[in-house]
């Protein structure tokens, strides 16, 4: 339980980081942004999975770049559906989705090192 609630609050800073590296992506508080970081979680959980499935011929054809797509879609989406969290555009909203891939990337080397 604990280590959920590690990733939840490291997800959630890194959605602040993002707001700072990437114009066009905005937050306006910590609150936001753990609210952000669970309904992303819920989404990638849940949706993601079924998206890639139902998109399966082209992301083979683009060797699984089309995955990056697919999390800068559901970025955008959870822009529209919490308040306080934009995304201008798409641009950004890939961009953002490739940094939070980065991030999350990195907590995740971390976080299993240390268990």
């Amino acid at each position: 339980m604990l280590y959920l609630i590690l990733r939840w609050i490291l997800n959630a800073l890194g959605i602040m980081l993002v707001t700072y590296l990437i114009p066009g992506i905005a937050v306006t508080n910590f609150y936001t942004a753990l609210v952000v970081a669970l309904v992303l979680g819920i989404l990638n959980a849940l949706v993601r999975p079924i998206l890639i499935f139902l998109t399966l011929p082209i992301n083979i054809l683009t060797l699984g770049l089309f995955t990056l797509v697919l999390n800068a879609l559901i970025l955008w989406f959870v822009s529209s559906v919490v308040k306080g969290f934009t995304v201008t555009g798409f641009g950004a909203a890939f961009w953002g989705a490739l940094a939070l891939w980065l991030i999350g990337w990195l907590t995740n080397a971390l976080l299993k090192e240390n268990l």
